[in-house]
């Protein structure tokens, strides 16, 4: 990795790096919000050189992340950095990414734990916490009757063994979000047939790589 430290940098350019896998692409936008110890130290310890490495796909090793800022100019990535000091109901390391390409803007808020690891908290205000150490599935959909029984159902004829699964929605029949890790990767078809459910709004499917 490229250091100081694996909670200010390898972790921060982790989240970044599975926040644009949610996007589905290098963003053209970026507003970053930095949070508690992150909002005061993300200069000096060089968290915010880490995101936008992230951002631009930028591996934890790589060199490149001490030169980010000035490249993600050349990239055509605009970005800009906030902080809030005190906001207690998140990790002392919390990051917001609220990104942009084209016409998709998804919002990621991600928690650099430790060694390198992360936890995305939630996207676009639904609780994901997922590690982006497996393969992991989002589901936009429906709160339908059923709708749990059926997703694992098809994802037990790919014999895919869950490893986390979380369900949450912002009302009783309304839009719910589904996020599951999994030890095995899915076939395209399985993902193209989900996204043919009427009453399935989006997917997003990270494989297990390295970020």
């Amino acid at each position: 990795m490229i250091g100081p430290s694996s909670s200010h940098t390898a972790g921060v350019v982790r989240i970044a790096r599975a926040a644009i896998r949610v996007l589905g692409g290098v963003p053209d936008q970026a507003t970053i919000t930095f949070y508690n110890s992150f909002a005061r130290t993300y200069e000096g310890h060089g968290s915010d050189r880490a995101i936008i490495g992230g951002l631009l796909d930028f591996k934890t090793d790589d060199k490149r992340i001490k030169d980010s800022l000035s490249l993600a100019e050349e990239a055509g990535l605009d970005y800009t950095f906030r902080s809030v000091g005190n906001a207690s109901v998140y990790h002392p390391n919390t990051i917001k990414l609220n990104l942009t390409k084209g016409e998709r803007n998804v919002e990621v808020i991600g928690e650099s734990l430790g060694g390198g690891l992360i936890n995305i908290k939630a996207y676009d205000g639904f609780i994901a916490d997922f590690s982006a150490q497996e393969h992991t599935l989002i589901i936009k959909a429906d709160d339908v009757s059923g709708a749990i029984a059926f997703i694992t159902s098809i994802l037990a004829q790919e014999q895919a063994n869950i490893a986390t699964m979380s369900v949450s929605r912002k009302g009783k029949r309304d839009l719910a979000c589904h996020v599951i890790e999994m030890d095995s990767g899915l076939n395209p078809i399985t993902i193209a047939y989900l996204k043919s459910i009427n009453w399935i709004h989006e997917i997003i499917y990270i494989p297990d790589i390295d970020l």
